[in-house]
């Protein structure tokens, strides 16, 4: 069965980086368009940032352009989020989720990504 397995996560203190992974198996990844989401205590899931099949194409969301990329390799079936100076409010539960289309109208949303992560717990100390 398909699986998306979230690492990387952990403790880090404001202006940090940590670099999240998530490898993916019992899929063909490389016709799977991956996303990044997010959830913090008592907020809703958002959107963070999303890749093409081959990689070459990426999208983010405001709150982390410039701040978050993401990469894939389709080798190693595992997709990435490097996040650089991280902020207290980037504290939340990190998903993976591997998508069917990749569209600017769709790829921010949660009900385009057919496979989900477990999720990786970020947690951003002032």
């Amino acid at each position: 069965q398909v699986q998306l397995v979230e690492s990387g996560g952990g403790l880090v203190q404001a202006g940090g980086s940590l670099r999240l992974s998530c490898a993916a198996s019992g899929l063909t990844f490389s016709d799977y368009p991956m996303g990044w989401f997010r959830q913090a205590p008592g907020k809703e899931r958002e959107f963070v940032g999303g890749i093409s099949k081959s990689g070459q194409s990426t999208y983010y969301a405001d709150s982390v352009k410039g701040r978050f990329t993401i990469s894939r390799d389709n080798g190693k079936n595992t997709v990435y989020v490097q996040m650089n100076s991280l902020k207290p409010e980037d504290t939340a539960v990190y998903y993976c989720a591997a998508g069917r289309r990749w569209a600017p109208g769709v790829i921010r949303s949660d009900a385009t990504y057919t496979y989900w992560g477990q999720g990786t717990p970020v947690t951003v100390s002032s």
